[in-house]
């Protein structure tokens, strides 16, 4: 019986289980981008910015919460600007230049993303509202009783 091909491309080294890969440096690999979409859910208690190429493939993201706003302070505008910032400052440096962008819910961080994003020096190639509305919605629980 012959003895069996050691493979060499394999992740795993030995028992350890450590990675051996000649890679020095970041891992993150570097693409240019020259157009996206931003995505911008503005919750009342919460804004999360979502940066992705044309494809749908998420790029950057940042919320008020990682910004470093807590409880009630990160559904206010200046937090949701803040978070705007955030998230483009690591897409510009790609090349994104043009843009569009999708708002989405009902929360007081749509107008303050909105002005951040513009002052950004990003174009904005459309903005569209893709807040969700209810066509008569679910069912209202039942009436109570005391």
């Amino acid at each position: 019986m012959a003895k069996p091909i050691p493979r060499i491309g394999s992740r795993r080294s030995g028992r350890t289980g450590l990675r051996r890969s000649g890679r020095i440096g970041s891992r993150r690999n570097v693409r240019r981008i020259p157009k996206g979409v931003i995505h911008v859910q503005a919750g009342f208690s919460n804004t999360i910015v979502t940066v992705t190429d044309v494809r749908g493939r998420v790029v950057s993201w940042s919320s008020a919460g990682t910004s470093g706003f807590k409880s009630a302070r990160r559904g206010t505008p200046f937090a949701a600007q803040v978070a705007v910032q955030n998230a483009i400052w690591a897409v510009v440096d790609q090349g994104m230049q043009r843009a569009g962008v999708i708002i989405r819910g009902p929360g007081p961080g749509r107008d303050g993303a909105l002005r951040a994003i513009h002052r950004s020096g990003i174009v904005l190639s459309y903005v569209r509202d893709a807040t969700p509305m209810p066509h008569n919605g679910c069912r209202p629980p039942k009436k109570r009783r005391i």
